[in-house]
């Protein structure tokens, strides 16, 4: 999403970072595979009132078969 100009829908601002949700446990994996590591995931989100504008899994390979 950093190619495009985004404009937060709570606010109205365009101040927006990338941030990570992911650490051991809290990634996300597929639901059949419990012993895989997984992926972090990463949430666009407005600096001013902390609206998701995207989230994206990290590292998509490792959820593939």
């Amino acid at each position: 999403m950093s190619d495009q100009r985004l404009t937060c829908k709570a606010c109205g601002s365009n101040s927006f970072a990338v941030g990570e949700i992911g650490h051991g446990y809290a990634n996300i994996r597929p639901v059949n595979k419990r012993m895989t590591q997984g992926s972090p995931l990463l949430l666009t989100y407005c600096q001013d009132s902390g609206e998701i504008a995207s989230m994206k899994v990290k590292e998509i390979s490792k959820l593939k078969k």
